[in-house]
């Protein structure tokens, strides 16, 4: 079903992975990209549950638009292990005008796609997705 704004379809195995991801814990991450001539949102990258967040901020590149889900694992003032699904919207400042264009228009509904997002970014460079800006938005 294409959006008629951007026009982009969500790939199923986006919705499955996702769910993998946050029923199953089959994995830490994923990185989901726009094919422009198929005009879908496909998955790029799995990151396997052992892999750390550098592993995935490694696996955005520098310069192109993606889309992410990680898996943050978490301890609590009161000791109990937790997890919150964050979504980031990377698009640096080196990508191309219309790459940044078709992303962010294409962005919403593809979040509605994938049931479960507990928090939000939207990061131009690796500073704006540390894990310091992690914590903050998840509430630590």
């Amino acid at each position: 079903m294409a959006n008629a704004a951007s026009g982009m379809a969500v790939h199923d195995d986006c919705k499955l992975r996702f769910l993998d991801l946050k029923a199953k814990r089959t994995y830490r991450f994923i990185v989901f990209k726009i094919e422009e001539k198929q005009k879908q949102v496909v998955v790029e990258k799995l990151g396997e549950p052992s892999q750390s967040y550098e592993d995935f901020a490694a696996s955005l590149p520098a310069d192109e638009c993606r889309y992410a889900v990680y898996d943050f694992d978490f301890v609590t003032e009161e000791n109990c292990q937790k997890s919150r699904i964050i979504f980031i919207a990377w698009s640096p400042d080196t990508s191309r005008v219309r790459s940044k264009m078709i992303y962010a228009s294409s962005k919403d509904r593809f979040k509605r796609e994938l049931d479960g997002i507990q928090v939000e970014l939207q990061a131009t460079d690796p500073t704006e997705m540390g894990l310091d800006v992690i914590r903050s938005r998840s509430g630590l």
